[in-house]
């Protein structure tokens, strides 16, 4: 039965069955030795040749010494299986930089399972020299370095414990549709022909925002959900078209309740995740967008002190609040939400909605972590005659209203509890506290800053077959 190489500390003088990837070998006069890799670590083995009998001329080739001619053979990443025994390192070959340096394993048996072609870069690095365009190509051999598989299992136990943490306070988790309807909500949504209803589409959700008020219209009272959203959006940097986030949503809430929580949480993630890191602030400060604006010309202030070498190590947590509802869209030639349309305004602003309403408030707030948005959330509106103004003062017809939203509207007059939520950027969180330099080093397969899998090499052109099945034709745009 396999051992994993974490496990031969504990397997002192014991046979052992090994199965990994070749990370180096060296070949030291007589003595071979490779450095097998897998999930849990790198261990040392060793080859020794075939031994004379009586100390005369060697015996006929012998298994021993065919594995030993094949152990010559072998090349970085190679997949193998060994058989061996745990033995102690001399003293003045431990190495102190492994978890296993103070044992090796004397190979007896190897099997090469699967041959390796030279990899398109060395893998024992931390990877940043490494074109970023090389490594998304081959991301499959980029994930095998050390930090990238560091990155990713932090990232699995961060999710596992916000879904302990979540179920514990009484948290529902509910999967929403990936199928929806395409609304005015803010960026463009992604379209998904259908091919049984030729001429209409579904749109991939920018956030699951929608369901999750229908859901607390159902009673459900406390949802959350790991939630995938995708956002149609132009080249932006550190931005990916589809990205992952905490969504929750609470009946008969305020805004103190949600952000106890929300900090509650994020000191449970740092200390469990990254606890050599210090928080700076225990209780997270709070400043209204009109003072960051004004101190810092920022909404995501960063509150770390730059002159410390040690503030790489800082976490400065701060909530935003008292954002202006609406704001004026240079693009679009009117108002448009800061948030979303379902924000509710300040309870003493909403009278201004008709008169002034670029001077009403949100109800709303943002989680900022090291001068980066980590998250923001909101009360929602849960009335319709002050759903439907909402619309209006966006400039929303009534037969637009009720061909977007009716359902929404409808569903509120049913019955609707007051209710707010929030949503954390999960992929920016964990590259914070892991202190990478972009979102893209803590996805498994991220896409370039334009939209592009250069390992799928997606997206890419759909057969005639398929477009005819869908009822679409291409047209070329014409050159000018």
């Amino acid at each position: 039965m396999r051992t994993l190489v974490s496990e031969i500390i504990k397997k002192e003088g014991e046979k052992v069955e090994l199965m990994g990837w070749v990370a180096v070998r060296r070949d030291h006069g007589k003595i071979i030795f490779v450095d097998l890799r897998d999930r849990t670590g790198i261990c040392q083995l060793v080859f020794l040749p075939r031994r004379s009998k009586g100390g005369g001329a060697p015996t006929e080739a012998s298994e021993e010494q065919l594995f030993y001619e094949k152990a010559s053979t072998l090349r970085s990443e190679w997949v193998i299986k060994v058989t061996g025994q745990v033995n102690k390192r001399p003293e003045n070959l431990v190495n102190p930089r492994l978890e296993t340096g103070k044992h090796e394993v004397l190979v007896e048996g190897l099997e090469v399972l699967n041959e390796a072609e030279t990899p398109a870069f060395d893998l024992s690095t931390d990877g940043y020299e490494v074109s970023e365009d090389v490594r998304m190509e081959n991301r499959y051999l980029d994930l095998r370095r050390e930090r990238m598989q560091r990155n990713l299992r932090l990232r699995s136990e961060g999710l596992k414990l916000i879904m302990i943490f979540l179920a514990d306070r009484g948290f529902t988790y509910v999967e929403t549709p990936i199928l929806g309807k395409s609304t005015p909500e803010g960026a463009r949504d992604y379209l998904v022909p259908s091919r049984l209803h030729q001429g209409k589409f579904y749109a991939l959700p920018q956030s699951p925002q929608q369901y999750k008020q229908l859901l607390m219209v159902a009673g459900l009272e406390r949802y959350f959900q790991i939630a995938r959203c995708f956002r149609d959006e132009d080249t932006r940097g550190d931005r990916q078209p589809e990205f992952t986030q905490l969504d929750l949503e609470m009946s008969f809430t305020n805004e103190e309740e949600i952000m106890q929580l929300i900090e509650e949480l994020l000191l449970y993630l740092a200390e469990k995740l990254v606890p050599e890191k210090k928080v700076l602030n225990k209780s997270f400060p709070r400043m209204d967008y009109k003072e960051a604006m004004e101190k810092y010309e920022s909404d995501k202030p960063d509150l770390r002190n730059k002159e410390q070498v040690e503030s790489k190590k800082d976490l400065a947590f701060l909530w935003v609040m008292d954002f202006p509802l609406l704001e004026y869209s240079e693009t679009e030639k009117k108002l448009v939400s800061t948030h979303h349309p379902f924000t509710h305004p300040k309870d003493e602003d909403i009278e201004k909605l008709d008169s002034d309403p670029k001077s009403v408030r949100a109800r709303a707030y943002d989680i900022v972590l090291n001068g980066f948005e980590i998250g923001g959330g909101s009360i929602r509106i849960h009335k319709s005659d002050l759903q439907e103004k909402m619309f209006k003062v966006l400039g929303l017809s009534k037969e637009k209203t009720e061909a977007d939203f009716g359902h929404l509207l409808k569903a509120f007059r049913h019955g609707a509890p007051p209710h707010g939520g929030i949503a954390l950027g999960l992929d920016r969180l964990f590259a914070i506290l892991l202190g990478e330099p972009n979102i893209r080093e803590v996805n498994a397969f991220p896409k370039t800053g334009d939209g592009r899998d250069l390992l799928m090499n997606a997206p890419s052109e759909a057969s005639k077959e398929q477009l005819k099945e869908l009822g679409i034709e291409i047209k070329k745009s014409k050159q000018k």
